[in-house]
């Protein structure tokens, strides 16, 4: 069975170590609670690339891995298709659990590896832990103030602009993995990007009752070895119904230009956090009532003269500060500034506890279903569950 090392440290190990495993280590220095015992990958090459490059073990196959009495939990970072066969391979050896997003790619078999997690008293957790964030918990405690009212509604952009039209051939992670473009085309924009705005929303209004959803792909052509392939898709929409009665909208997309906000509307006001992907994004407050900003007044008046938009735009209130000074962390500098540990710590803390961490067993099922519901434009699905 897994335990704690003799230092007092939680054992982990990564299953995965393509080009979002660097992010994973450059923010595993901000939890000295946690220590990597080893990494292993089905590709030799690359795993002795990410090996020399950040000094780490590799193991000689995944059951060794698996074997090893050192590991607490197993951090699945291989590609979406092998999310099942890895979490399952994973809770049957007695592991914990931490997996990238989603936890499998059907219903059928995300339920299944919940089952085995809570038949077995293991932990299976999820990503994203942008929802850990700092701009999260002050998100929170804003809504909680009851300054904008009650939420009604609420719009989520996780549009990442139209990156297959950038040199993305060329992109590198710092040990040098290259970007799997051509695979996160055939997976899609969703399946890639959705979960990071539906932990969000429903860590802080609670379950969904109901996606109504559509998604296409726009653009068929991504660029050189994408042409006879078949991609998944590049645009999706959803409304979100929750049970506590607001409803949002969700989109995500490959082609329109980036933009990662929330925007929340309330009673008496509305709340816009301008990055998800920030781990300390500004967070804008504007009141029903209250007096426009001079800076949007000038703006109007210039366009007004000039008679034309200007390309940019200016949020709306007042940025309301943090109420405490940033931590010293390690984040990843671009595209976003993520701590990508923080949720494999929360998981590590949970389990000392021997309490269920947030999003583990049936709220990542809730969701993996959500982001499955949004991927397949269904148009009246009611996830189970929670």
């Amino acid at each position: 069975m897994s335990r704690q090392t003799g230092s007092g440290q939680t054992g982990i190990a990564f299953i995965g170590t393509g080009f979002v495993a660097d992010y994973y280590m450059t923010t595993l220095v901000n939890h000295p609670g946690l220590r990597l015992a080893g990494v292993w990958d089905i590709d030799p090459a690359r795993l002795k690339q990410f090996c020399d490059y950040w000094n780490v073990r590799a193991y000689a196959s995944s059951d060794e891995l698996l074997a090893d009495p050192a590991i607490t939990i197993v951090v699945n970072l291989t590609t979406p298709e092998s999310h099942y066969a890895v979490n399952k391979a994973s809770l049957l050896a007695g592991k914990h659990v931490y997996c990238e997003k989603p936890l499998a790619m059907t219903v059928d078999e995300a339920c299944e590896v919940v089952a085995i997690a809570e038949e077995r008293g293991v932990v299976l957790a999820g990503a994203p832990a942008n929802a850990l964030s700092d701009a999260k918990a002050h998100c929170a405690d804003i809504l909680a103030s009851g300054v904008i009212g009650t939420p009604r509604l609420a719009y989520a952009e996780m549009e990442d602009g139209p990156v297959f039209l950038d040199n993305w051939q060329e992109w590198r992670s710092r040990s040098g993995a290259k970007w799997p473009g051509v695979h996160e085309f055939e997976i899609g924009c969703t399946l890639e990007h959705a979960g990071y705005a539906t932990s969000w929303l429903v860590s802080l209004f609670g379950p969904v009752a109901n996606v109504a959803a559509f998604s296409a792909l726009t653009f068929p052509n991504k660029g050189p070895g994408t042409e006879e392939l078949v991609l998944g898709p590049d645009f999706s929409t959803g409304c979100l119904t929750f049970r506590s009665g607001l409803v949002a909208r969700l989109t995500s997309g490959l082609a329109a230009p980036r933009d990662r906000s929330l925007t929340i509307i309330g009673d008496t006001g509305t709340i816009v956090v301008r990055d998800l992907w920030d781990n300390r994004s500004p967070v804008h407050v504007s009141l029903v009532g209250s007096r426009r900003p001079l800076r949007h007044k000038l703006l109007d008046r210039i366009e007004r003269h000039l008679k034309r938009k200007l390309p940019f735009r200016l949020l709306t209130g007042k940025s309301v500060p943090y109420p405490h000074a940033a931590a010293k962390s390690s984040l990843p500098t671009y595209p976003s500034q993520i701590d990508f540990v923080r949720g494999i710590a929360a998981q590590a803390e949970a389990i000392a506890a021997g309490t269920q961490p947030i999003f583990a067993g049936k709220t990542a099922l809730h969701l993996t279903e959500i982001v499955l519901a949004l991927n397949a434009g269904k148009r009246d699905y009611t996830p189970t569950g929670l």
